[in-house]
């Protein structure tokens, strides 16, 4: 998301000093409308005076260096506290100084030690007066440092992404202990190839979750594949050799699987089959991979009528607290072609997985920084280093399909710590009969 740019009045288009300018060190920095300004604008100018402030108590230490190891011998301090300090000052936007700056009291360290250091009084002075607003600032209008975080990730994306990171991966550690399993990588790819009727697309599912354990005993741990239009009636899947789905011997991927293979129980409800894992143990030594493979003939329609907007699509789910989700979508040059997927997650908490063209659920939408990268054409462009032997893989149910590996371009969707619970949608314009 932008920072809005409107929050701040953009002033005289010349001669006009920076923000770090115009807070000069003792200053006071704010002037008389900084109480009524909105919080950006507070924010903003809290850390312009920052920067000016401390780059100025820096520069004063006798011989100083702005190298993180050389700046924390010569200060006595934590090399990762110089190191922050010094990106924080180099930053050329205010907020993005704010986001990268430490707390109030290692800052407070910092300047007593450069005042230890040699730097003069008329340098330290104005720089504790900048953090003490600064501090002021958190716990007056935000309360905490991580709330200020959330705020910032709205204006900064580098704020963002790392704002993300740390709350799914906090999310992830709950979650697992809550559940009681968890997995090193969710794997779900699917592979897109007109069917033999011209109208319609075959599609193949490759599910797998790696390094998968229940953090204790009797802890559910399931896969689920689903249909939502029912317009072909009842859903048939089954195993790359034509069996039902529930004759494992032929669903697994067995050269993929942890030895001894995982046993699972299949069960189909309707448009979803369930599959869940069937043993009993749990801990890091019952640890496994699990990989198997659904097909789908004539699954989905090829082609919109004239009168419809409808987009095709393809979705995976959380189903496991898992440390990275990598979802791939495989489409033959005769599936959607030239079309270039839009990605779409979706909060499923409430109202369930959600068919993606009801615009009903546009409001379950949850605004991420995730993305979907191409991959270019033929397997080999698709090695992953979350999955092992992944492009043996998709060789192995190429040559089952009797598939021509060649002609499929490829698409990822990678997020580390997915949010449990969430459905992660390609969509793709369809062609016009």
């Amino acid at each position: 998301m932008a920072r809005p740019v409107q929050a701040v009045s953009p002033g005289p288009p010349t001669d006009t000093p920076s923000a770090a300018a115009r807070l000069a060190p003792g200053s006071g920095g704010h002037g008389g409308d900084f109480e009524s300004a909105s919080l950006e604008v507070r924010i903003e100018r809290t850390g312009a005076e920052l920067l000016s402030c401390l780059s100025a108590a820096l520069d004063a230490v006798p011989a100083p260096t702005r190298r993180p190891q050389a700046l924390a011998a010569k200060l006595g301090i934590d090399k990762v506290l110089a190191s922050r300090v010094l990106k924080a000052v180099r930053a050329a936007d205010p907020i993005s100084a704010v986001h990268r700056m430490p707390g109030p009291d290692p800052l407070r360290r910092v300047l007593g030690a450069l005042e230890a250091s040699g730097a003069p009084a008329h340098t330290i002075e104005p720089a504790r007066r900048a953090v003490e607003r600064f501090d002021a600032l958190i716990r007056r209008d935000l309360g905490d440092r991580s709330s200020l975080d959330a705020v910032l990730s709205a204006w900064v994306p580098e704020a963002r992404r790392e704002f993300e990171l740390r709350r799914k991966q906090a999310a992830f550690r709950a979650l697992s202990q809550l559940k009681g399993a968890e997995a090193r990588s969710i794997l779900a790819t699917v592979m897109l190839h007109p069917s033999d009727d011209g109208m319609h697309l075959d599609v193949v599912w490759i599910n797998g979750l790696v390094g998968v354990q229940r953090l204790r005993p009797g802890a559910s741990v399931k896969i689920t594949t689903r249909r939502m239009s029912r317009d072909r009636g009842d859903r048939a899947p089954r195993t790359l050799d034509g069996a039902p789905v529930a004759d494992l011997p032929s669903l697994m991927l067995r050269e993929f699987c942890s030895d001894p293979l995982p046993r699972l129980r299949v069960q189909q409800a309707g448009e979803s089959v369930h599959y869940a894992l069937d043993s009993e143990g749990f801990g890091p030594a019952s640890a496994s991979d699990i990989v198997f493979a659904e097909a789908n003939m004539r699954e989905i329609k090829r082609f919109r009528s004239a009168d419809s907007n409808r987009k095709g699509y393809v979705f995976a789910e959380t189903s496991v607290p898992a440390a990275v989700l990598q979802f791939d979508a495989l489409l033959h040059d005769d599936a959607f072609p030239g079309a270039t997927p839009q990605l779409r997650l979706i909060d499923t908490a409430f109202e369930g997985v959600a068919d993606v063209n009801d615009p009903a659920r546009e409001i379950d939408t949850l605004d991420m920084l995730e993305s979907v990268e191409p991959m270019g054409r033929g397997l080999a462009r698709a090695r992953s280093a979350d999955v092992p032997r992944y492009t043996d893989m998709l060789a192995r149910v190429c040559g089952a399909m009797n598939w021509d590996p060649r002609a499929f371009r490829g698409h990822r969707v990678r997020i580390d710590y997915p949010v449990y619970g969430s459905q992660v949608a390609m969509l793709f314009d369809l062609p016009p009969v």
